[in-house]
């Protein structure tokens, strides 16, 4: 018998005996109805004690109804125009803070690079035709930025093999209106930054997360098109998020909300989840072998792993074969897949808040693992929600409407929407300044970061194994970086990383090496 197989015995058989952790049965009372017009509203999260004076402004701002422009108005009045046939990059290179560049429709292809303040990278459209960023199958990157206030609009972007757009350690940024097709792991992939909007894309065919918020607060991720891709949009690592009014279907899992272990950030907490059409979600899973997305189950609707005060409202959530809404502790999901547990992150999902949300027809071919605890749990059908681990002050308004297993003791909310919560986008915040000492840490965690824990798996090797090989050489891991070569298979290409100076790959390869956890 394999290891999963002795697993979900061993875990339906102390469920059966003891109860597992779901909970005293309702039995056969009448269901608590209620309205969700009429009750009080989520006031918000009040973990990770934020500064009083950040709390007023987000919420002076929520209640005014503010719009998503975070960067600011242009810093100049600087335009600089880009034709077909030039290149993006030099442009970039030769504009002062603050210019807007406007790329006319043709084809680039290129990677662009920006390490400057205010400039705003904005794509013409004109009819069907867009400036489109083509890395023909042999480009890593397509745009990456590092600096703040920083807007990138209107592109079309293809055939990549790392990252469509990649916001590194910058603060207040837009990323709008652009339409990304096959570009490897990731499609938009905002790490580290504060203060950022994720609005009106179409995101297709990727390995990973068509979108992957890391490391990262205060952000917005609302109408877009996410599809074809292993997870549609992920929450990881983060805090103070809304992913609200998006379309995503025909994807792995739809929407995550994690805490990847391993990661120099240990929390994602405040994150609401509302609004969204979730939909057939039952692409077959094509991520990278090991890697955390590998292991979610085709049909997954929405899944919550060790993450904390986590709002679902008002999704339309259909057609997930495995199941609607999953929530899972690290513990669980170290047995059943890679997961590695992470000693300083605490592993469970507490204080998660599901709403009323339109479900149907989801997990009519579950996995044998959710049948079986179902059939501990004494429950029969196809799971709408499924929870499993410890869950600390839950809960949950009109639990009858669902197939349910793992939720009996959650308890009834006592607010019933969201409605207060316009945003948590602040007015723009400070840039962020990286002083020289910091050069290796930032460079870390606002790029190495998204693929290499301490000594969990990612898409690359964890940080442990890289130190045994280059302990005593920064140099040669640095050389590495900049010109890496495939050197295992069980681990996809390295993108390289030639943009950074030397300098900068000097210093995040001696962080690298001397980092602990």
């Amino acid at each position: 018998m394999s290891t999963g197989k002795i697993f979900v015995v061993v875990l339906i058989a102390v469920a059966f005996v003891a109860g597992l952790q779901f909970g005293k049965k309702t039995g056969g009372s009448a269901p608590v109805i209620t309205s969700a017009g009429s009750g009080a509203s989520y006031g918000g999260s009040s973990a990770g004690g934020a500064a009083a004076e950040d709390v007023a402004a987000a919420r002076e701002l929520v209640v005014q109804g503010s719009s998503k422009f975070v960067a600011g108005p242009p810093m100049s009045d600087m335009v600089v125009t880009v034709n077909d046939g030039e290149s993006i990059q030099e442009a970039v290179i030769a504009a002062e803070p603050g210019t807007t560049i406007h790329v006319m429709p043709g084809s680039y292809s290129e990677t662009v690079y920006i390490d400057k303040d205010g400039i705003r990278l904005i794509g013409i459209v004109k009819g069907s035709e867009r400036a489109t960023l083509d890395g023909e199958g042999t480009l890593n990157d397509a745009i990456l930025f590092s600096g703040n206030n920083i807007v990138v609009e209107g592109f079309m972007i293809t055939q990549y093999k790392g990252n469509a757009i990649m916001s590194q350690a910058g603060n207040n940024f837009e990323i709008r209106d652009n339409i990304i097709v096959d570009t490897g792991v990731y499609g938009i992939f905002p790490q580290l930054g504060t203060n950022g909007v994720v609005e009106h894309n179409v995101v297709s065919g990727i390995e990973d997360a068509a979108i992957y918020v890391g490391m990262s607060d205060n952000i917005h991720v609302a109408y877009n098109e996410v599809f074809d891709s292993v997870a549609g949009i992920e929450i990881e690592n983060s805090r103070h998020a809304i992913v609200e009014s998006n379309f995503v279907y025909n994807n792995t899992g739809g929407v995550l909300a994690f805490i990847t272990p391993g990661l120099p950030i240990k929390t994602t907490y405040d994150v609401i989840i509302r609004n969204n059409w979730i939909s057939d979600n039952n692409t077959p899973n094509f991520g990278a072998p090991g890697s955390t997305v590998g292991g979610i189950p085709a049909g997954t609707g929405i899944m919550i792993m060790a993450a904390d005060d986590v709002v679902i409202e008002g999704n339309i959530i259909t057609n997930n074969k495995t199941v609607g809404i999953m929530t899972v502790d690290h513990n669980t999901a170290a047995q059943l897949t890679n997961v590695t547990v992470d000693p300083e992150a605490d592993p469970n999902s507490d204080r998660l808040m599901i709403l009323n949300n339109t479900m149907h027809n989801n997990g009519y071919e579950t996995i044998p693992e959710i049948k079986g605890l179902m059939l501990a749990d004494l429950k029969s059908g196809n799971p709408d929600i499924f929870a499993i681990g410890p869950s600390n002050e839950s809960c949950i308004i009109n639990r009858h409407r669902y197939v349910h297993s793992g939720i009996d003791d959650f308890n009834e909310c006592d607010f019933t929407s969201t409605r207060n919560i316009g945003n948590y986008l602040m007015p723009p915040v400070e840039p962020r300044v990286i002083e020289p000492g910091e050069r290796g840490k930032i460079a870390y965690l606002g790029i190495c970061a998204g693929c290499h824990t301490y000594e969990g798996r990612m898409i690359g090797p964890p940080v442990k194994i890289i130190q045994a090989l280059y302990m005593d050489n920064p140099h040669g891991l640095a050389e590495y970086i900049a010109a890496p070569v495939k050197k295992r298979e069980d681990y996809p290409e390295m993108p390289k990383q030639d943009y950074l100076d030397e300098e900068t790959r000097l210093a995040v390869a001696q962080y690298m090496l001397s980092v602990s956890r």
